[in-house]
């Protein structure tokens, strides 16, 4: 299934053109449902939301080729007709959430640890670049230069390398039935079962830990999961699919406190408890991602997510001189500066958003 290009791709083109001229910087945006997320841009608005729909979509080989403004729920709709879905189960802030936008953030949900990152689903990007030259990258399209998987390092770049214009993804077939089971069980006891787990073949599909509870959802075929079940044992979660679109979209009850910043944590697979972070947390991915809200100082948090060879993101919240996203070591940032040079000669693209001065 092909669909006609549109031209709105050519006046985007016209306005980084433009910006590269008058050397002024642009915002990147469509829908707007991730502005929380990462440092304040000072920039002219570059309204990618028109820029929308199906370019290919070839169900029997699971991968379809989308416009950057496309939104999810739309793209999800037209998934679900064919029995396929995203491996990464990307959150839907908004119902003006859009693919380019999942991809610039690399916010991946619940399924993330068990079927992959967006990172992992990309085949190919089509993207305007600092000279405002229409370049592709990846999959079918062209070969990556100067060593660099173009096309997977715009996943959580947040617009600072370009601007994308059209996506590739490969599919995953939607499983034919889930399940979740809950059962009580406290941090560490929930963290050393989530690991066990991974030695074992149960078709594991997303696990979270939250208030003295954990849950894990099954996916696959009746006899499947009722033999892992069996062995698993707990109780049956009846509004199952209510409670992952709330840890997806983060509408659970945990994501509303406004109290105190909420820290995303990144850690390796089979990490234990913190114990030094004691404040509201829960915990996804098998222990790989946490959730904490805290008035822990920053550097602190920091400094605990590396000892353990993680990294701390301020994900919502503000806090005085204390930036999103944790500082580079100076090899990587060395990288980065080149990578932006090479695509964004000029810093035009969202300048500011990660890190300082890039």
């Amino acid at each position: 299934m092909k669909i006609k290009e549109n031209d709105i791709s050519t006046t985007l083109q016209k306005q980084v053109q433009d910006a590269v001229n008058n050397k002024q910087p642009l915002f990147i945006h469509a829908g707007k449902s991730k502005l929380f997320y990462g440092n304040e841009v000072i920039g002219k608005p570059l309204d990618i939301s028109k820029h929308t729909g199906v370019i290919s979509y070839e169900p029997t080989e699971l991968c379809i080729t989308v416009r950057a403004g496309t939104r999810i729920s739309e793209l999800q709709k037209l998934l679900a007709e064919q029995q396929q879905i995203l491996p990464f189960e990307p959150p839907i802030y908004s119902k003006n959430a859009t693919i380019g936008g999942a991809i610039a953030a690399g916010i991946s949900g619940p399924r993330r640890a068990y079927t992959g990152s967006i990172r992992d689903a990309i085949l190919g990007v089509q993207m305007i670049n600092g000279n405002a030259e229409i370049v592709n990258f990846g999959g079918q399209v062209m070969k990556n230069v100067a060593g660099y998987d173009l096309s997977r390092l715009m996943v959580r770049s947040q617009g600072i390398l370009g601007v994308i214009l059209s996506v590739s993804l490969r599919l995953l077939p939607k499983p034919s039935h889930d399940l979740t089971i809950r059962f009580d069980a406290n941090q560490q006891q929930s963290l050393d079962f989530f690991q066990e787990l991974r030695s074992k073949q149960h078709p594991i599909t997303a696990t979270v830990w939250f208030d003295q509870q954990a849950y894990i959802r099954l996916s696959g075929s009746t006899e499947t999961l009722e033999n892992s079940q069996q062995q698993i044992k707990g109780e049956i979660l009846s509004d199952a699919k209510d409670f992952w679109r709330e840890i997806r979209d983060q509408q659970h009850h945990f994501f509303g406190r406004t109290d105190k910043p909420l820290w995303r944590i990144s850690l390796p697979p089979g990490s234990s408890q913190i114990s030094r972070i004691d404040d509201n947390i829960l915990i996804e991915w098998g222990g790989a991602q946490r959730w904490v809200n805290s008035n822990m100082p920053a550097n602190i948090i920091q400094s605990i997510a590396k000892s353990r060879d993680g990294f701390a993101t301020l994900f919502r919240g503000d806090l005085p001189e204390t930036p999103h996203f944790p500082k580079l070591e100076e090899p990587l940032l060395h990288l980065y500066k080149q990578l932006k040079n090479k695509m964004d000669p000029h810093g035009i693209f969202n300048p500011g958003r990660m890190y300082e001065n890039l």
